[in-house]
């Protein structure tokens, strides 16, 4: 019998809690080991019943599977051999889900399915469709092996960048936001059942960046699409950092930051040329907190830096010093976005110590160049998916920086699009009754999206499930960039330990993470425990640390104006087209 994975018996819950506890032993009492993977369940392989062809697919009666009578078209099918880099042949499958343009895209192997379902997340403004492996899932043996149908949509659109993909084409605003995720898992799941005889006995959904908001959300507005959920570096507060986020760090580098009307932007304080220095002198400063020299922070929360250490007269002149303009604009880069009377717009610190080799994404190489944070958010603002005050006829004309509003009420104007495209409602209790399993993740040097609004995410979540370790583990990767750069261990595998956590109970402690250009690997555990040195054998090798819970909480807030996005009363809306407009209910 295919077991049930919404079903937690007790031994399952007892073994949970006892991996999470021997995680969350103190470095005096823990054996420093190589985190293990978990143990997967025992399913057969499933072989296809039917024929991989277009006339088979196109014969499939699919009316009433997908939300909003959807109907759904296949364009193209196709055999795809087995290869030396393919090792099972599968069917390919291309098709869209109506009354937009979400497409849906899989893949199902001919011969060796073992009962999966795993749907890849798309980045960015998605846009595109390319299927390839899950993500962060190296080493993951039904991946490597040929066994999981696989799928991912492009969210109702093309061309997945740039300002005018929405304008008049509300099903596309509809689709990104939440809509097409949840429409590609029913037709998923119903042409799973059609090819195979049988539908999926797990489904799992992994994604970093917006595919880790496109995971939020899923887990927010159907909690029982998937079993089991991976939701890596999530943008999902995306106004807040299409907006304030994003364009904080490009004006508050401009040479009057805070003055109206703002400067044209081909003048800049900080270049790319002085993050060298900057980055050497927060290392120099912080790298040695948690034990080990390694370029390296494990929590820069606790890294406190002066950035008046920066500034030339106070350091002999070191080479690449900055001027006190210079090391201002680090010091706000690093404090974040704030009203003009200092209210804050995003948690305290936007950016993170360490991560400032990467700040590239918003600090130009040169004067008069544009950085490109700032395409972000121009492009952001002429999208007629935000409401007012950059709405309808006047969302068609080309937006600058210069029309953020840097008040309280500019701040709640722009939110209100916020209940379409955020995915912050912390309330997944119904997910967790379900029996649905949730792994978070965030790098800590990540130059994009700011892993402290994941941390408010699981600490509103945490208050309000009461006991989040039964369903949700998170994971903050030291030194990692956004999805997987940076320097620290950036490569690892969190479907299997997830597929392992729903499919036997075995919850997840540690994962191993490794940097294959340093050589580097690290055990990663559910935060707030950390990996620490046990004072013998090569800090390169990840066997040599331990789990350590630090004794005191960090001291750094995560509240701004934005908090009421992180409560169970922020209501996420439900839309539909009319006409060219996105039409939500109240």
């Amino acid at each position: 019998m295919t077991p049930n994975p919404h079903l937690r018996s007790a031994a399952a819950g007892l073994a949970g809690l006892l991996a999470l506890s021997t995680a969350l032993m103190p470095l005096a009492q823990a054996v420093a080991a190589t985190p293990a993977t978990g143990t997967l369940a025992a399913l057969p392989a499933v072989p296809a019943v039917l024929d991989c062809s277009l006339s088979t697919f196109q014969a499939f009666n699919l009316s009433g599977v997908a939300d909003d009578n959807g109907q759904v078209s296949f364009t193209a099918v196709s055999l795809v051999p087995a290869s030396a880099t393919n090792p099972s042949a599968y069917c390919s499958v291309r098709g869209v889900i109506g009354p937009g343009a979400a497409s849906i895209v899989m893949r199902l192997p001919m011969t060796g399915w073992t009962q999966r379902y795993v749907q890849n997340g798309c980045g960015g403004e998605c846009g595109n469709d390319n299927l390839g492996n899950p993500t962060q899932s190296t080493g993951c043996l039904p991946v490597i092996n040929g066994e999981l149908v696989t799928a991912t949509t492009n969210m109702g659109h093309t061309n997945a960048q740039g300002a005018t993909w929405i304008v008049d084409n509300p099903w596309a605003g509809v689709d990104f936001a939440y809509r097409g995720v949840h429409v590609t898992a029913q037709v998923a799941k119903a042409v799973i059942g059609l090819f195979y005889g049988r539908g999926p006995a797990y489904s799992y959904f992994g994604g970093c960046s917006d595919g880790g908001r496109e995971a939020l959300m899923a887990a927010q507005r159907y909690p029982n699409d998937f079993h089991g959920i991976a939701a890596g570096a999530p943008a999902n507060n995306m106004v807040v950092q299409n907006t304030y986020h994003h364009g904080h760090r490009v004006l508050t580098n401009q040479p009057t930051p805070g003055t109206l009307p703002l400067p044209a932007r081909n003048t800049y304080v900080l270049l790319q040329s002085h993050l060298p220095y900057v980055h050497s002198k927060v290392v120099a400063a912080c790298d040695a907190l948690d034990g080990v020299a390694d370029g390296i922070l494990d929590d820069p929360r606790q890294c406190k830096f002066d950035t008046n250490t920066l500034v030339c007269a106070n350091n002999g002149n070191e080479t690449g010093c900055l001027t006190q303009a210079q090391a201002d604009v680090v010091a706000r880069i690093h404090d974040g976005a704030r009203t003009t009377d200092g209210q804050r717009l995003e948690p305290a610190i936007s950016t993170e110590w360490g991560s400032e080799l990467d700040w590239t994404l918003f600090v130009p190489a040169a004067q008069g160049s544009t950085a490109m944070a700032e395409n972000f958010v121009t492009s952001w603002l002429y999208k007629a998916f935000l409401n007012q005050p950059y709405k309808d006829a006047g969302a068609r004309t080309a937006r600058t920086l210069n029309d953020l509003v840097w008040t309280p009420q500019g701040f709640v104007d722009t939110l209100k699009s916020a209940p379409l495209y955020a995915a912050t409602n912390p309330d997944l209790r119904p997910f967790a009754n379900a029996g649905g399993k949730l792994i978070l993740w965030h790098g800590w040097a990540d130059q994009h999206i700011s892993p402290q609004g994941t941390l408010q995410y699981w600490d509103t979540m945490s208050k309000l499930t009461k006991t989040p370790e039964r369903f949700a583990r998170f994971y903050l990767f030291p030194g990692m960039g956004h999805c997987g750069s940076g320097l620290g261990p950036n490569t690892f595998d969190v479907l299997t330990p997830l597929m392992s956590w729903v499919e036997t109970g075995q919850a997840p402690a540690g994962l191993l993470a490794n940097n294959t250009s340093t050589g580097v690997s690290r055990p990663v555990y559910p935060y707030p425990t950390v990996a620490r040195y046990i004072g013998s054998g090569s800090t390169s090798d990840a066997a040599n640390f331990a789990p350590y819970t630090p004794a005191s909480p960090s001291d750094v807030s995560t509240s701004s104006l934005g908090n009421f996005q992180y409560s169970p009363f922020f209501k996420q809306a439900s839309c539909t087209a009319s006409g060219t407009q996105i039409v939500c209910a109240p």
